[in-house]
């Protein structure tokens, strides 16, 4: 099994972990082992490991590993449009052991990235979406009028979100757009014409998993946790 690479954003706090380790070493040996197993769990924490992309114009994919808190209707963040309509929102929360590399959810061009300051509630909880530091995207699929919105929202423990892709940036389906950093989540506002293909409590994987199917005519799924 190939462990996966170690994105290049998170080397500066591994290497911090492991300088902090060696000099508690001096004062007590007990102290650089746990020094060490943090420093492991901090090269965990920014794994980046490679995703294959379903390649359609007309899906939207996860952009985060985690599990589905919230599908339905919400109003998008003022940042992004103050009249704008509510529309469907899938919301995706990952824990401190989840891949924090952010996806786009769809191929196309940003059109905006907004940064709000805000508080740092627990990112699993709704009022999170309003309330919480965030980063706002909106991504304008070629050849189609209304635009796909991704928010990565901060939580509990988060205190940086890192963007890597600039306003008027062509995104390839699944291209890696921002970090993080520690414990989150991410919202995808869809169009109102997409239906969500997910259900709350479902596991996602980031460029991978299918969120909505703008091609398909069939209705939204139903399920039960079991």
């Amino acid at each position: 099994m190939k462990y996966p690479s170690i994105h290049p954003k998170g080397w500066p706090f591994i290497a911090g972990f492991f300088v902090i380790s060696v000099m508690l070493g001096f004062l007590w040996m007990p102290l650089f082992w746990l020094g060490m197993v943090l420093t492991l769990w901090c090269a965990y924490f920014f794994r980046d490991p490679e995703r294959v992309t379903p390649v359609d114009e007309w899906l939207v994919t996860s952009p985060a590993d985690g599990v589905v808190v919230q599908v339905g209707m919400r109003k998008p963040p003022p940042e992004l449009g103050a009249d704008l309509e509510p529309r469907c929102c899938i919301g995706i929360f990952m824990n401190v052991f989840d891949v924090h590399v952010n996806r786009t959810p769809i191929a196309g061009t940003v059109t905006r990235r907004v940064y709000h300051a805000g508080k740092f509630l627990n990112a699993s909880f709704d009022k999170a979406s309003d309330e919480n530091e965030r980063m706002s995207w909106a991504i304008r699929p070629q050849g189609y009028v209304e635009e796909v919105f991704l928010v990565q929202i901060a939580g509990l423990v988060a205190r940086r979100i890192v963007p890597f892709v600039p306003v008027g940036a062509d995104v390839a389906p699944g291209e890696r757009v921002g970090l993080i950093r520690f414990g989150s989540r991410c919202d995808v506002y869809l169009p109102p014409d997409l239906i969500p293909r997910v259900l709350v409590g479902q596991r996602c994987i980031a460029g991978e998993t299918v969120l909505a199917d703008g091609a398909a005519s069939y209705p939204a799924r139903s399920g039960r946790m079991s």
